[in-house]
């Protein structure tokens, strides 16, 4: 599709807010000028990434949501840890949990990296892995300095791709 008729298709919907996100969108010949151009239109733009790819060429003004897998989700190594040094105060770095260890990983990346002094923290239970109120719970007792996340369009429309 090009530029001009996603521009169109955005419209139509008048939002304000517009996340970029599926699949790993960096991946698509085209993105960073997509960001851009949303910027320009007025939207506030977010980016959701799997943080496999540089984000450091990624429009100032997008809020950059990066998703760092853990060891629990078989996609560790594809983590690209350079982009921490590209996060700014208004993005985000978001963690999947899938089960203790995960937990464990994400607290240590977070302390190895000193994210909380460069942007927000999301935890989120990985859906059917982890119970959510287990990870309330080791975020409660150790005053971990994170935002607890639940996947909403998996509790709404469960698994399903497209959703």
């Amino acid at each position: 599709m090009r530029l001009t008729a996603i521009l169109e298709r955005v419209a139509h919907y008048a939002p304000r807010y517009v996340t970029v996100t599926g699949g790993e969108p960096l991946a698509q010949s085209g993105c960073f000028e997509l960001l851009t151009s949303l910027c320009d239109h007025g939207y506030a733009v977010s980016l959701e990434t799997s943080g496999a790819f540089d984000i450091s060429a990624v429009d100032g003004r997008v809020v950059k949501i990066v998703d760092f897998k853990t060891p629990g989700s078989g996609e560790v190594q594809k983590n690209e840890f350079n982009n921490i040094e590209a996060l700014q105060k208004q993005d985000q770095v978001k963690f999947v949990i899938c089960h203790r260890q995960d937990y464990q990983w994400a607290s240590e990346m977070i302390a190895r990296y000193g994210l909380t002094q460069r942007c927000d923290i999301l935890f989120s239970p990985s859906y059917q892995q982890l119970e959510p109120r287990a990870l309330a719970d080791w975020i409660l007792a150790d005053k971990l300095p994170v935002r607890f996340q639940l996947q909403m369009h998996k509790q709404i429309w469960g698994d399903v791709p497209g959703h």
